[in-house]
């Protein structure tokens, strides 16, 4: 809701202008100081109260109350921008806040999409048609959590890859493992891909008619507004996807297969604030060894590769490289006993690591 809140401040205060950059202070400000003030909490609750916690309907309906919401926001911020005369450089501000907040949706969608019902298997695709992710769920379920931390995977951040070349490597490939991944389902059951049955195009007409019925209201100026929240959207979870395995690598067996997915494989984060506002996504170790699990019962378990902050302190360090490399390319090497051969490596960078762990730098 903080975009909705926004436009009021904007109106109580006068037209001030700076209140379009509070949404981007309060993803990348507020929240991180927030979870370093408030803490973390590496507790979990008694198998009783986690059971009654499972089977408690108050947090499905939480998260399926987050899905209007999220278009309410996207609208109030199309017609924002779009009619209220603000000058390029807030407007740009506004909606690149708004996009990353909304990137929540593709967590919405996330959570849902890992059910297997047909009501829930509904809320996700309008939940991934808020943002035009509408291939995010066969790509993570079928093809993510199967390569999830092996080269194989290309939603797993590699050793030495910047979230820009990750970026250029996963958005692309998420796009094109989603549609191989569902038009392979669709041929199992002698469906063409080009098809009613499709689930990636029945999120994205979602995707298509709130866009038409947005330029019709507005007209033609609110296309590349729209166009620039989606990508935000997408870029905020790929920023969440490289962080979440970074450098982590599965080993192969005798059998030359990977070992199981553990939840060593992946970066866990118990900060409180953050991870409320994220259902629980950033205790990621417990969800990518039990997928099913919902989001309010995932637990911590100790000895798990643990991130210095929640997801959205994590994000801006992503965005600035050296920062990143600095804080966790140690914790990958320390993770992988200073074996450079135990991690998940960008090859462009491997003499460029393995001049700098040879030599013992921290």
């Amino acid at each position: 809701m903080t975009p909705i809140w926004t436009i009021l401040a904007w109106i109580a205060l006068d037209h001030a202008l700076w209140t379009a950059l509070l949404p981007l202070c309060v993803v990348y400000l507020v929240v991180p100081l927030l979870d370093a003030l408030v803490g973390v909490d590496n507790t979990n609750p008694g198998e009783r109260v986690l059971k009654a916690m499972a089977e408690d309907r108050f947090y499905m309906a939480a998260v399926h109350a987050v899905i209007p919401v999220g278009y309410l926001v996207f609208i109030a911020a199309m017609i924002f921008v779009v009619k209220q005369g603000l000058p390029f450089w807030a407007q740009l501000a506004f909606v690149l806040g708004t996009g990353t907040l909304n990137g929540s949706m593709i967590t919405i969608g996330h959570e849902l999409g890992h059910k297997t019902d047909r009501l829930n298997r509904l809320m996700a695709k309008l939940a991934l048609g808020a943002v035009g992710y509408g291939h995010f769920s066969a790509e993570h379920n079928l093809g993510h959590h199967k390569n999830v931390s092996t080269p194989e995977d290309c939603a797993s951040g590699r050793f030495g890859e910047n979230i820009y070349a990750f970026a250029m490597r996963e958005l692309p490939g998420a796009l094109r493992g989603g549609w191989a991944i569902e038009k392979k389902r669709l041929e199992k059951r002698g469906h063409g891909v080009w098809s009613w049955r499709n689930e990636i195009l029945q999120a994205d007409a979602i995707t298509v008619v709130v866009a038409l019925a947005l330029i019709l209201a507005l007209g033609i100026a609110a296309l590349p507004w729209i166009f620039l929240h989606h990508f935000v959207a997408w870029f905020a979870l790929t920023l969440v996807n490289y962080i979440e395995h970074y450098g982590l690598l599965r080993q192969r067996n005798e059998n030359g297969r990977y070992e199981p997915c553990a939840p060593r494989h992946s970066w866990n984060a118990n900060h409180i604030v953050s991870n409320i506002m994220q259902f629980h996504l950033q205790r990621h170790s417990d969800h990518h060894a039990h997928p099913a699990r919902p989001y309010q019962v995932l637990r911590h378990f100790e000895g798990l590769p643990q991130l210095p902050t929640g997801y959205p302190g994590c994000m801006l360090m992503a965005m600035i490289p050296p920062l990143w490399f600095r804080v966790m390319d140690p914790k990958v090497m320390e993770w992988a006993g200073g074996e450079l051969s135990k991690v998940n490596l960008h090859e462009p960078a491997r003499a460029r690591l393995e001049a700098k762990w040879a030599e013992g730098a921290a």
